[in-house]
């Protein structure tokens, strides 16, 4: 059972429980038993968690279908991280994913990276952020080129 079912599952039995109660109390003067007060709870608790995860499922895809475009982000100060550059360009639209490198010797950052926005967004921060001093430093930002397809033929060769 994955977190989310776990989750579910913990969610549906609180909501039974607390349906109990309420149940117990509203149909206080009725003849229903301790079983069918606990199952009026569980069948309430059930509808809203089936509710909830058809809207958490619904969010999910919609985050799914957004097309995303990768910007090249250079000149970037060296004490910047990925959570300032992140707050940058969220100013400007959906951020997705950003991606500092460091060179592998030392781990120090190298002052370029990449944040993977909505594409949507994308073209909005390249025109406010290209060439804006950040920092004490001018960035560099534009589209990023993309890696070429490696090929089996062309690592056969």
């Amino acid at each position: 059972m994955n977190p989310t079912q776990q989750k579910s599952l913990f969610i549906v039995l609180a909501i039974a429980i607390i349906g109990y109660f309420a149940a117990n109390a509203l149909l206080a003067d009725s003849s229903l038993n301790l079983g069918a007060t606990f199952s009026i709870g569980t069948l309430i608790g059930g509808f809203i968690a089936t509710v909830i995860s058809t809207s958490n499922a619904t969010t999910q895809s919609d985050n799914a279908e957004v097309k995303t475009k990768t910007l090249y982000v250079g000149n970037l100060p060296y004490k910047a991280n990925e959570s300032v550059v992140r707050e940058l360009f969220s100013e400007q639209g959906r951020v997705f994913n950003v991606r500092l490198l460091k060179d592998k010797n030392t781990g120090k950052r190298r002052g370029f990276g990449f944040v993977e926005m909505a594409e949507a967004d994308a073209d909005k921060a390249i025109a406010a952020l290209n060439e804006k001093e950040f920092q004490q430093r001018t960035l560099k930002v534009r589209a990023a080129k993309q890696k070429p397809e490696t090929s089996e033929e062309a690592v056969a060769s």
